[in-house]
């Protein structure tokens, strides 16, 4: 009988590895592309801690969108399916 592993030695499966380095490839991305300009835009403190705030709400609501995106499209698969093979 072999060793038994922790749960945080256990083999981790490939999706999620993909998926990490997906969230963490988008989360680069936003910084890069919409948090680091916002903020370097202004000159003030409060006006940056302002533009750093709006960008992190305007990545809640990307998120949320795609969350209730997936969501939609996981629960109506079947349908979608039959709507684009014309059944």
């Amino acid at each position: 009988m072999g060793a038994v592993l922790p749960l945080a030695l256990q083999k981790i499966q490939d999706e999620y590895v993909l998926f990490g380095a997906t969230a963490l490839l988008c989360l680069v991305v936003f910084v890069g592309l919409i948090l680091i300009p916002a903020v370097s835009s202004y000159g003030r403190i409060w006006e940056k801690a302002v533009a750093g705030v709006l960008s992190v709400f305007l990545l809640a609501a990307l998120v949320s969108i795609g969350a209730v995106l997936g969501i939609a499209i996981v629960l109506n698969y079947d349908t979608l399916i039959d709507l684009v093979h014309g059944r």
